[in-house]
């Protein structure tokens, strides 16, 4: 299964972005090497079936089996212990990563209520981008009577930018939907 996302990639965006930055070599081009996809789940410290359930969300948004991600130090504050399972995340690379890419820009983003695009300024000064989500339903694949509750996930784009104005200009040419500041 070719992804028309990938080859718009190679085929015009590649030659812009070297272009416009006066790269040398289509190496130095920024791309997209993965995307983690995490659901913090706090309720996990009271509701064991939370996580479980987070788990089966997240594993049929990515098409991949989630690890479960555990606090690394204990916050009284939270009453949280170190050990404790706390979310569940994934990281997609390859085939998968640009299939959720494209559903994500085309299907999920657009189908949230009063979308006016997304912020342009979430980078996290190398290239990085990371947009949350305030709920799982926004793709399609979820069904609605099947969840226990509504969840809202973080996508990181970890991409080989060497700064946030590359990393913008190659989600935008790639098809992001930015707004206008």
């Amino acid at each position: 299964m070719a992804n028309h996302l990938l080859e718009r990639y190679r085929d015009e965006i590649v030659p812009a972005l070297m272009e416009e930055f006066e790269f040398k070599t289509p190496m130095r081009v920024p791309r997209i090497t993965k995307m983690v996809c995490n659901i913090g789940v706090g309720e996990a410290l009271d509701n064991a079936k939370a996580l479980d359930a987070a788990v089966e969300d997240l594993r049929i948004i990515t098409g991949q089996q989630p690890v479960i991600t555990h606090a690394r130090r204990s916050i009284a504050t939270f009453k949280l212990r170190e050990g404790r399972a706390i979310g569940v995340k994934v990281d997609l690379r390859g085939e998968r990563m640009w299939a959720l890419l494209d559903r994500l820009m085309n299907v999920a983003l657009p189908r949230t209520r009063d979308f006016s695009g997304v912020s342009p300024d979430s980078f996290d000064g190398r290239g990085n981008y990371t947009l949350g989500l305030r709920e799982q339903l926004l793709f399609p694949e979820i069904v609605y009577d099947k969840i226990d509750k509504v969840r809202g996930l973080e996508i990181t784009i970890v991409t080989t930018a060497h700064n946030d104005e590359e990393g913008r200009r190659l989600l935008k040419l790639l098809g992001m939907p930015f707004r206008d500041h």
